[in-house]
């Protein structure tokens, strides 16, 4: 069995390239998750789609054929050819693949080091494909180790002392454009955790905030589910209908897009001319935004947050490389522990049969009366405490053997002893 990634993020791949291979829609989602697991080589598998990074992480039987029927795959949902997925794609197995998993959870390969999303988003994909019986135990124990990784990151740095996000670089680029955002109009459409991350930011800074959402309903939700255990504090947020959407971005200063739209939701022929320069941060993947040029319109996307983000990994740096020391002790850890796990039911069966063949001698004995019956259980007890003792350094050395190349060799001599190859 092994583990493989194949991961396409903001250091490999343009924003084009990460909107066409991008699945924010389940059902597509769901049968391409399907369709991976027809495949004989793959038999479980997990799909992260979000604004800076799409990776298919599966357990595999052949490294080869799984990578191979993958590039086909996403081949034939962004039309691109093989060529080109495989010239820009990081590709991960077995050990780099687990300690890449582990990285990502902990937001060390993340376009913001220390955000706190990417967590939420792997446990989100993990349980989609998890719910629908396309990942089992196999990538279940990778994702457990995982979130065990991140959880002694996050306690033992500060690389996530001052939590930030995508949105909260937006933020920023937009205080930098508009140094007091004190009673400026911002507008923010969507109602998912992007959207909710950019309306603590702006209120906080004194924006005046419009929220739309396809579904009013959800808007209304997202801030009452933002603000339902903080105190009755007064802010200033609307929430508009959906339909209001060409007039809401033709009146406001600022504008926060990040919705799960597989198409563009403001195009050119919704804009019009305005008396004031605007500032728009288009934060989805694929875009929501679709603007050729004028009209005093500042267009931020994905991929034109960087020089924010650079100062961000500059000042987290230190965190950064003990947290990196942090996830490799974890990945030792977790491939000493499924070594023991190819070893471990070997050693069962070895402990049953020496029971078995304890107690069959203990009814012999019994049969020919060389010892009285009323000390049957004594006899039993006696029996299975020789075999516990003879057989106890033998199995903790069995289980010590970490190193991969003899732990391979010691299961196939110990199914060959024991006959279980069969």
């Amino acid at each position: 069995m092994h583990y493989l990634t194949i991961s396409f993020t903001h250091k490999n791949s343009t924003l084009d390239i990460r909107e066409r291979l991008s699945y924010n829609d389940d059902t597509q989602l769901n049968k391409c998750l399907k369709k991976l697991n027809e495949h004989s080589s793959i038999n479980e598998s997990l799909l992260i789609s979000t604004c800076n990074r799409i990776e298919v992480f599966c357990s595999c039987n052949s490294i080869i054929d799984a990578t191979n029927y993958i590039f086909e795959l996403l081949h034939k949902r962004s039309d691109l050819s093989i060529e080109e997925l495989e010239g820009r794609a990081d590709i991960f197995d077995d050990k780099q693949a687990i300690e890449h998993l582990f990285s990502v959870v902990s937001s060390l390969d993340s376009m913001v080091v220390g955000e706190t999303q990417i967590a939420g988003q792997l446990k989100k994909a993990y349980r989609f494909s998890f719910d629908r019986g396309l990942c089992s135990v196999k990538i279940a124990r990778a994702i457990k180790y995982a979130f065990k990784c991140a959880a002694e990151v996050r306690n033992s740095t500060d690389i996530s002392s001052k939590p930030v996000s995508i949105a909260s670089v937006a933020v920023d680029k937009a205080k930098q454009a508009l140094p007091n955002l004190k009673g400026k109009k911002a507008l923010i459409i969507g109602a998912g955790e992007m959207s909710m991350i950019t309306m603590k930011h702006l209120i906080s800074h004194g924006a005046s905030v419009t929220l739309i959402n396809r579904t009013k309903d959800n808007a209304q939700k997202m801030y009452v589910e933002a603000y339902s255990n903080e105190k009755d504090e007064s802010r200033d947020v609307l929430i508009d209908d959906y339909e209001n959407l060409a007039d809401a971005i033709n009146s406001h200063e600022l504008l926060f897009t990040s919705t799960a739209s597989n198409e563009p939701i403001i195009t050119d022929d919704m804009i019009e001319s305005c008396d004031f320069s605007r500032y728009w941060f288009d934060m989805a993947v694929p875009r929501d935004i679709v603007y050729s040029h004028g009209e005093r319109i500042n267009l931020y996307q994905i991929d034109d947050l960087k020089t924010i983000i650079c100062e961000n990994i500059s000042v987290r740096e230190d965190e950064a490389k003990e947290s990196l020391l942090i996830v490799k002790k974890h990945v030792n850890s977790f491939f000493d522990w499924l070594q023991t796990l190819s070893i471990e039911p070997m050693i069962k069966e070895i402990y049953l049969r020496g029971f078995e063949a304890a107690h069959d001698e203990t009814e012999r004995v019994l049969e020919k009366g060389f010892i009285p019956k009323e000390y049957a259980d004594e006899v039993t007890k006696l029996s299975e405490q020789v075999i516990k003792r003879f057989l106890h350094d033998f199995s903790e050395r069995l289980r010590q053997t970490t190193d991969e190349s003899r732990s391979q060799d010691l299961a196939h001599s110990l199914k060959y002893i024991l006959e279980l190859e069969k």
